[in-house]
């Protein structure tokens, strides 16, 4: 029996220059999707998935992110007081148990390795789940329960995949499979960012992992990669061959907002997705067709 999967980290400590002037004092990860906060979206599939904690690898001006999951007394005695009965569930009823959200720094910018290497004394030897609020899947079931699921088959590591045009690998972290077709692709080989043209296939990684805790003792190399930045996708890929390591092929739709056609197409798919907005949604859109 594989061991649950308890703990999420969320490297959440990047300071979203592609959306400034907007992230200058507010950090991106509270930027809104129809009207929750894109970190909101993550932990709640986390908790959909059976997570219990909730790391949060942070860096400096993301109080707001902090404020948000935490109770707001004059709120919610405001909305009492009016009767916003609704309004008060909203704003309270995502809100994980007391003690389940933790923090930890990452002081410099060196890398996704090296924000997971900083949560490396809350998860342990365990295994872990990873979310990156930037990638937004709209699916059910949530795409981290999807790839809980597939862990329960295979154990090992499990990272979620969808196939990317080949001028677009040097942007992403790519499997060398020998099953790319599959649902779950076997791993043999990861590159990060390799250029199309050296591309062992178009088989993408997106922001969402389930990883053995060993993965620790490859990033205390803090060995730089791609970019100059300590890679996650290093640290995987001596995992390779020692442990299982599988490519799951979610259902669902993946959205990159940490861009502004990403977000801008998420906010268009998930209020079209909602009975209570799909009506005005397409209304709007018909008006400016």
């Amino acid at each position: 029996m594989v061991a649950r999967i308890r703990k999420a980290v969320f490297p959440v400590a990047g300071l979203g220059t592609r959306f400034l002037p907007a992230t200058k004092a507010m950090p991106k990860e509270m930027l809104t999707v129809v009207d929750k906060p894109l970190i909101q979206y993550a932990v709640e599939e986390a908790v959909a998935a059976g997570i219990e904690e909730f790391i949060f690898v942070t860096g400096r001006g993301k109080q707001a992110m902090e404020d948000h999951f935490d109770l707001s007394y004059e709120l919610n005695e405001t909305l009492d007081r009016r009767g916003k009965t609704a309004e008060l569930e909203q704003v309270n009823e995502f809100l994980p148990p007391p003690g389940a959200i933790k923090y930890v720094r990452q002081r410099e910018a060196l890398g996704l390795g090296h924000a997971i290497w900083c949560a490396r004394d809350m998860i342990g030897d365990e295994p872990f789940a990873i979310l990156s609020p930037d990638d937004l899947v709209l699916g059910e079931p949530p795409c981290l329960a999807q790839l809980v699921q597939a862990y329960s088959e295979t154990g090992g590591n499990v990272v979620a995949v969808m196939d990317v045009p080949r001028d677009q690998t040097d942007r992403y972290g790519i499997l060398d499979t020998p099953n790319p077709q599959d649902r779950l692709a076997e791993i043999t080989g990861l590159v990060e960012k390799p250029k199309p043209a050296d591309a062992p296939s178009t088989l993408s990684i997106i922001g969402r992992y389930i990883l053995h805790g060993s993965v620790f003792s490859h990033l205390d190399r803090h060995e730089k990669g791609a970019g100059g930045e300590i890679q996650l996708t290093d640290a995987m890929a001596r995992m390779i061959g020692t442990q299982p390591f599988h490519g799951l092929r979610f259902q669902g739709e993946r959205f990159d907002c940490g861009t502004k056609e990403g977000w801008l197409a998420a906010n268009i798919a998930f209020s079209l997705a909602r009975d209570d907005r799909r009506d005005q949604t397409e209304q709007i859109l018909a008006r400016y067709r």
